[in-house]
C-alpha cells in the first residue's frame, strides 16, 4: 500500500522541506519508489532538489486545477526521488482554487492517480493553513509536525493541531498525527534538553527519535542541489534521517 506522508507546521524556518526531502532520499536508498511534492509557491523543494523554480514549467497548482495530468509534471531527479515541483506560479494557483468546487480534495484526486507507482508520498506543506495546506492534509494518511527545540518554535502548533482535527472530521476521518520530529537539536545546551522533554507533554503527540541534530551541513546542501544524504552521506544528520526512515518502514503503518 502507498502511505502518503504530509510535513506541516505553519511555522517557517522548522526544517519541513529538509525533513521532505531527506527522509524522500532515504527512503529510497531503502528501496522504496517516492514521490515528493511541493506544495510551497517559494519553491524550496524543488530547489533543493537541484531543479530551478523559474525553468519548471507545469508545477503541482497546474494539476490541482485540472490543466494537466500528475504524469506531465513530474521530474525524476538526480537522487532517484520523483517530484511533483513547485514555483512561484502556486501563488497564482492557490488564489484560483480558492474559488473552485472541491478544492480541498483536488490533490487526493490527483495522487490517487500514480498512488499505485509509489510506496510512498511526501507532501511539503507551505508555511500557511490556507488551501494547500488543506489540501495536503486532506490527501494525506499522517501528517507529520517538525519541531524546532526551542521554545519560540512552539507558538502556533496548536492552531496547527485545530486544523488538523477539523480535517479529521471533515474530510478526512483516516488521518493520523505521525507526531513531533525535533530539528536543529543541540544536546549539549540544558534548554534543548528541556523543550525535547516537554514536547510529548505539551501537545500529547508521539516524538520521534532520534531528534535531527542542529548543523549547518542542512543549509550548506541545498546550494549543491541534493539532499543531506547526498552530500555528507556520513554526517550525523544524514544518518539521524536515515533512523528516522527506518521507524517509519519498520513500524505497522496506521492506514494498514
Amino acid at each position: 500500500m502507498t502511505t502518503t506522508l504530509a510535513v506541516a507546521n505553519q511555522k517557517g524556518g522548522v526544517g519541513k522541506t529538509t525533513t521532505v526531502a531527506s527522509l524522500g532520499i532515504a527512503l529510497v536508498e531503502r528501496g522504496l519508489r517516492v514521490l515528493l511534492v511541493d506544495l510551497d509557491p517559494q519553491g524550496g523543494l524543488t530547489f533543493s532538489l537541484g531543479i530551478d523554480p523559474e525553468d519548471v514549467e507545469l508545477t503541482a497548482g497546474d494539476v490541482m486545477l485540472g490543466r494537466r495530468p500528475v504524469t506531465d509534471a513530474l521530474v525524476v531527479t538526480d537522487e532517484g526521488v520523483h517530484l511533483l515541483p513547485s514555483s512561484i506560479a502556486m501563488t497564482r494557483a492557490e488564489e484560483q482554487l480558492v474559488g473552485r468546487t472541491g478544492r480541498e480534495r483536488r490533490l487526493s484526486v490527483a495522487l490517487d492517480t500514480v498512488a499505485a507507482d509509489y510506496d510512498w508520498i511526501l507532501v511539503d506543506c507551505p508555511p500557511t493553513l490556507g488551501v494547500l495546506t488543506v489540501g495536503a492534509l486532506a490527501a494525506a494518511d499522517e501528517v507529520l509536525v517538525p519541531l524546532q527545540c526551542e521554545t519560540l518554535s512552539h507558538r502556533g502548533v496548536g492552531q496547527l493541531l485545530d486544523t488538523i482535527h477539523d480535517v479529521q472530521q471533515l474530510l478526512n476521518p483516516r488521518l493520523h498525527v505521525l507526531g513531533v520530529l525535533p530539528t536543529a537539536y543541540d544536546g549539549r545546551t540544558r534548554h534543548a534538553r528541556a523543550v525535547l522533554e516537554t514536547i510529548g507533554e505539551t501537545y500529547g503527540l508521539d516524538v520521534l527519535e532520534p531528534a535531527i541534530p542542529k548543523s549547518v551541513r542542512f543549509a550548506e546542501a541545498p546550494a549543491i542541489g541534493r539532499s543531506v544524504l547526498g552530500t555528507a552521506p556520513r554526517h550525523k544528520g544524514a544518518e539521524a534521517y536515515r533512523a528516522v526512515a527506518a521507524r517509519l518502514v519498520d513500524r505497522a503503518p496506521a492506514t494498514v
